[in-house]
């Protein structure tokens, strides 16, 4: 029995009931011409009925319309009696009880107060805490203060406090962190099998759903498609598929000419949603119910037009709709979204909601409205009030020091304080199917970061004002798409719209159709590449291409981390490190440093490495005139208008020495280093520029000194030039010494299975 509980138990210990505890039938809504639920029906007897679905499939007009919010036509019944018509009051004194989406905590009221305003007794309050110690942690604290979490137990117990017969949660695991969301699924669970509160749960996270409830339904276009134990549904997941993900007919299928598609009244039947465009343009939708596969009224799923009035619920498309177009010039569309890529994986949309909300809920807008499932991640420092799913505070807390190192009233070290605990949220995150964001400098510093922290492969979009200028400090080595804004990130616009939505659908292609798994057999090999190592890495490329991928960084720094991500992601079975020049820029002071973490990576994974010296000779600047007037007495080569090379002296060659060996004994991996005694580069030989004997000597035996061998870790002087073609074959060979068999069956490394 639940601490809410004062129903009397028959003999088998359970809530005697006599009638269902909620029975809907035939339920219609309407917004307008929208037909938002059509005939829904169902029953719940006990425990916990899950309705799972993609937006705008109607589900939070259900809840809204059960609790008395919205109007409609049809039955629901509460224990028996009729309350569709009833005042939302009447309805929660007769014990129905909301969870909202979006929790619609109280801002200004703290927790306790909060709790004590629904609270018919003190002690009731004390068995909220209980259930939810944290929130007796945070009982001082106001609405806007607390966590998404957090706000998700306030709201939860705040419900319970009604001692309700049924429970109606409507996405209560909505933009949770994982820790989190297990919470709140054990909380549910515990409120089923005691058995004395029914629960109606709208769930987009289909895991879950299918763990919590025990009889799932699937709304597709307003209707319940399906509905089935739960236990069924999660083992089946060819049955997930057909349910949750939409079908296209097929090229070429031809569609006879029929009266509108009923909704799927079995497993078998694919899913087929339908938009209509003119043949002209426009700027909204035209639908004609004679054209097969349409659905009554419209949603997000088969409206294509942007401008859904602001007055309408979420749920609701827009209603006004242009005349038909002639039949000749309609032409239907098919929106595939997989499953997998979209019902347990999410659209982040990040920002500074204080500043940039509105366009930031544009995107949400546009983003929704394709079918995708949305968490808002507010990155903002003011401490003003959050209307996102995840509160600043939230974010805030993943910082190394706590949140008092965000919100510590300084704007500069606040901001570069979110950035960092940004980044470390988004590693938490394991329904992040995307991300995007828009902003200016400040915004795009803020969310830039935490996008380069993502794996390579993970959509990543940028709007941005600083798309059109130097974009590296932004982008780095990852796969970041920026797209300049045009207009400043202030306001929707005739220009704004546009560039946003176009940024949006572009995500949503992204994450909708995600490239599947490669068939290729031969692992990917990275290996670095300089112009004056270039005949070295082709050979090397030739000896080694029929059984690896071999791809060449250009070894520009952005070139090594490029690498080194792609190997830090997992995408790399190994590394030829040929050219390991931009250390060289790291310790002489030279533009093409890679930083100070390169070659780290390979102390985080026990990938294969080979690596050399290759253009450790030189470091790097622009043109002749930038070169710093400190560096102007040294020697300087013009390897062409735009690059002045300058040799590294025997000082820069000491630190180039200790910096790689330092690296290499940390590597957990294989390592097989080689070193090219004749010459680092193609003007390292003699009679070259840079030929400097004495620097290489140096150079060489620094790290001979300081590297220190172990059974699977060697260093190789050899009697070669790096561009000899002996020395590529050398560089092959120590490759296949130390790369592992599976290689050969394109196996990944054990080191990221």
């Amino acid at each position: 029995m639940t601490l809410w509980s004062r129903k009397p138990k028959d003999a088998d210990g359970k809530a005697a009931r006599r009638t269902a505890v909620l029975a809907v039938e035939g339920l219609d809504v309407y917004y307008g011409r929208a037909h938002a639920l059509q005939g829904v029906s169902f029953v719940l007897d006990h425990g916990v009925f899950g309705i799972v679905g993609r937006n705008g499939m109607g589900k939070t007009t259900l809840c809204n319309t059960i609790t008395g919010l919205v109007p409609g036509s049809g039955s629901v019944k509460l224990l028996g009696e009729e309350i569709l018509g009833r005042a939302p009051n009447q309805i929660t004194m007769r014990g129905i009880a909301y969870v909202p989406q979006g929790r619609r905590v109280w801002p200004s009221l703290s927790v306790d107060e909060t709790l004590r305003l629904v609270a018919s007794h003190r002690r009731e309050v004390d068995r909220v805490y209980t259930m939810f110690p944290r929130l007796a942690e945070r009982k001082g604290n106001g609405g806007s203060q607390l966590s998404g979490g957090e706000q998700q137990m306030l709201a939860i117990g705040r419900a319970l406090l009604l001692d309700p017969k049924l429970l109606v949660m409507d996405e209560p695991t909505e933009g949770l962190a994982p820790v989190i969301v297990d919470q709140v699924a054990q909380a549910l669970k515990n409120l089923a099998a005691e058995g004395d509160i029914a629960v109606l749960l709208i769930e987009q996270n289909l895991g879950v759903a299918m763990e919590v409830a025990d009889t799932i339904g699937v709304m597709v276009n307003g209707r319940l498609a399906q509905t089935m134990p739960a236990h069924e549904l999660a083992a089946d997941r060819e049955l997930q598929e057909r349910l949750l993900g939409v079908r296209s007919g097929g090229h070429g299928e031809e569609e006879p000419e029929a009266a509108p598609a009923p909704a799927p009244t079995s497993a078998t039947e694919p899913v087929r949603i339908y938009t209509v465009q003119r043949a002209h343009g426009g700027g909204g939708p035209s639908l004609d119910s004679a054209l097969p596969g349409t659905v009554r009224g419209f949603n997000r799923w088969n409206s294509s037009g942007l401008d859904t009035p602001a007055d309408l619920p979420r749920e609701a498309p827009a209603a006004a709709v242009s005349a038909p177009a002639p039949a000749a010039s309609r032409a239907a569309q098919v929106f595939d979204f997989p499953v997998a890529a979209s019902s347990g994986r999410a659209a982040y949309v990040a920002g500074t909601f204080d500043t940039k909300g509105r366009e930031l809920f544009y995107l949400r807008q546009c983003l929704e409205r394709r079918g995708l499932r949305v968490v808002t991640v507010d990155l903002s420092t003011s401490g003003k009030t959050s209307p996102a799913s995840v509160h600043p505070r939230e974010v805030a807390r993943h910082h190394p020091q706590g949140e008092s190192a965000v919100f510590s009233g300084d704007r500069g070290s606040a901001v570069t304080a979110m950035a960092l605990a940004f980044q470390r949220f988004v590693q938490t995150r394991r329904d992040l199917g995307g991300i995007i964001s828009a902003g200016g400098s400040g915004g795009t510093s803020l969310a830039t970061p935490a996008m380069q922290a993502l794996a390579i492969g993970v959509p990543k979009v940028m709007v941005s004002t600083m798309a059109s200028g130097d974009t590296r400090p932004y982008v780095g080595p990852s796969d970041i798409c920026m797209m300049y804004s045009v207009t400043d990130v202030q306001g929707i616009n005739r220009i704004s719209e546009r560039v946003l939505a176009n940024a949006a659908h572009a995500l949503v292609g992204m994450i909708a159709n995600p490239l599947p798994e490669s068939t290729a057999t031969k692992p990917a090999l990275g290996l670095t590449m300089f112009g004056v190592t270039t005949p070295c890495v082709q050979a090397v490329t030739k000896l080694l291409g029929d059984t690896y991928d071999c791809l060449v960084f250009h070894a520009t720094g952005v070139g090594g981390q490029s690498m080194e991500k792609l190997a830090d992601s997992g995408l790399l079975a190994g590394v030829v490190d040929v050219s390991t020049t931009e250390i060289a820029d790291e310790i002489a002071g030279g533009t093409l440093s890679a930083g100070p973490t390169r070659m780290d990576v390979f102390a985080r994974h026990a990938l294969p490495y080979v690596g050399s010296c290759g253009a450790l000779d030189m470091a790097n600047f622009g043109a002749w005139d930038s070169v710093p007037e400190r560096f102007k007495s040294r020697r300087l080569y013009r390897h062409n208008p735009n690059v002045t090379l300058m040799r590294t002296t025997e000082d820069d060659c000491r630190g180039i020495g200790e910096f790689i060996a330092t690296k290499l004994n940390a590597m957990r991996g294989p390592v097989r280093f080689l070193i090219p005694e004749v010459g680092v580069s193609a003007i390292d030989k003699p009679g070259a520029p840079f030929h400097d004997p004495a620097a290489n000597r140096v150079l060489f035996d620094t790290l001979s000194t300081g590297f220190k061998p172990t059974a699977t870790k060697k260093l190789v002087r050899l009697p070669h030039h790096i561009n000899d073609d002996a020395f590529a074959q050398a560089l092959a060979a120590a490759w296949h010494d130390i790369a592992p068999a599976d290689h050969l069956t394109g196996t990944p490394h054990a080191a990221h299975r």
